[in-house]
């Protein structure tokens, strides 16, 4: 059997160990040949890419997928002034395939943070795997029940942004999980418990830290195989990740708002208009350095350049308003003495 051949196509999309079986015994037939039973036939795989190959692709295939979770331990950095120990968090991304991993510490665990710290592991990868597979945490799942799954409007944003598509391991069933699980204790001996003694004074200089024992984590060589989870990664999975976007996703976050009497949604102290026929509709609002966009009902009714500044500005469009109080904002001294010029009544002597 041609086990080069094997590993190979089993690196493609769909195709399994079974399909190659059948093809198998196909040509074995068609050559007169007896062939192997399946189980031998995947015992011999197993052997040949445990000794030769330093991925086994019969669980997990190239850039399939990426697991992110956050560890369970804590790291800290020190106030410089006070003295107080300030707890980071960290973010943990793992490829099951070559099980390279990705962490980075974070002061929050919020939605920003959760995006920013995606955005980083993309680049670090060079890459973006065809699912991202997270833990059911509120940050980017909003619901998931087993006939139900609602992810969080701008984690999915994200994630169409670059090309992926977002699957939560199901509720209550830890098997979904094993790689980054696996990631997570190891980084916890590599990382989190060799920096235990370490003292840093801010979230840059411990991150500097992260990144040096990540590199050597990485970089370690296999105990029982060839090579080292970077080269894995470089040799055996890199290829099949996504190829990047020419532009960074840029951070938008979706909250909900009702159009008031006055036409205008109010946002961080601000307001903007919306078309008044919606006056006392709730409306979704997707907020950005950028822009402020209204929609309703998945359309979108408004768009405005996001305020900044002295909170109370507003951001009105006349075509948003009723007639009358846009022909009322439209009046100036010139019109009022055209419109009295109009009605004088011509005095005769």
């Amino acid at each position: 059997m041609d086990f080069d051949y094997i590993h190979t196509e089993l690196a493609k999309p769909h195709v399994t160990l079974t399909l190659l079986h059948e093809v198998y015994l196909r040509q074995a037939q068609e050559e007169g040949a007896i062939p192997y039973a399946y189980r031998t036939f995947t015992e011999h795989y197993h052997n040949f890419a445990r000794k030769h190959k330093a991925t086994m692709r019969i669980r997990r295939k190239p850039g399939e997928l990426i697991e992110v979770d956050w560890a369970g331990t804590t790291l800290f950095v020190q106030d410089p002034d006070s003295g107080e120990r300030i707890p980071v968090y960290v973010f943990v991304a793992s490829l099951p395939c070559s099980q390279l991993a990705y962490v980075e510490g974070s002061f929050s665990m919020d939605l920003p943070a959760w995006i920013k710290l995606h955005q980083n592991y993309f680049a670090y990868f060079n890459g973006v795997s065809h699912i991202l597979v997270p833990d059911n945490l509120k940050t980017g799942i909003t619901k998931h029940t087993s006939k139900e799954l609602v992810i969080n409007k701008t984690y999915a944003e994200m994630a169409r942004h670059y090309g992926t598509v977002v699957m939560p391991t199901r509720v209550r069933s830890p098997h979904d999980k094993a790689s980054v699980e696996s990631s997570v204790k190891a980084v916890f001996t590599w990382i989190i418990a060799a920096l235990r003694s370490t003292t840093c004074f801010s979230l840059d200089e411990l991150n500097q830290e992260i990144r040096t024992k990540l590199e050597a984590f990485n970089h370690h060589p296999f105990t029982k195989k060839e090579g080292s989870r970077w080269s894995a990664f470089l040799e055996e999975e890199q290829f099949a990740l996504l190829p990047m976007p020419e532009t960074r996703y840029s951070l938008a976050e979706w909250r909900t708002a009702k159009v008031q009497p006055d036409y205008h949604i109010a946002e961080k102290g601000m307001f903007y208009s919306a078309p008044y026929d919606y006056i006392g509709y709730w409306v979704e609002v997707k907020v950005s350095e950028e822009s402020l966009e209204i929609y309703f009902n998945h359309m979108r009714i408004a768009s405005h350049p996001t305020l900044i500044g002295t909170y109370g500005q507003h951001r009105t469009v006349p075509e948003h308003m009723p007639d009358t109080h846009r022909q009322y904002t439209e009046q100036t001294p010139q019109h009022a003495l055209e419109w009295g010029a109009s009605i004088l009544i011509p005095y005769f002597d």
